[in-house]
């Protein structure tokens, strides 16, 4: 089944963000993340936008890969929005520094090259 452009825009969105919370966390020590509360609001932005464009993507393409944990990521960033006072920043680490860049090395395959401008 081909890829939606409205999936891959959301992809996209996804890879972008999550690249970028590998640049946020790059050399930092998870002690140094919990003492940055600047770090932290941008990690949680940053999983909230990927929550949400996860949220987006379109039910086929989901079933067509069960692989991602679509569920658990856009759970998070329902805890991120809407509960936010729940938010666990050493579990928010663990996302950014582990499943963060697994989801992102995970889409990367599945979209086609970015239009050239």
């Amino acid at each position: 089944m081909p890829l939606e452009s409205r999936d891959a825009a959301y992809l996209w969105d996804i890879i972008e963000t999550g690249r970028a919370v590998s640049d946020f966390t790059a050399g930092v020590k998870p002690i140094e993340y919990l003492d940055d509360r600047k770090l932290q609001m941008a990690v949680e932005r940053a999983v909230e936008i990927i929550g949400e464009a996860a949220r987006r993507v379109s039910d086929s393409f989901k079933a067509d890969h069960p692989e991602i944990l679509w569920r658990q990521i856009v759970a998070q960033r329902h805890v991120i929005a809407h509960e936010y006072s729940e938010i666990k920043q050493e579990r928010l680490w663990l996302v950014a520094t582990r499943d963060v860049p697994i989801l992102v090395r995970q889409l990367e395959p599945l979209l086609p090259p970015p239009p050239r401008d």
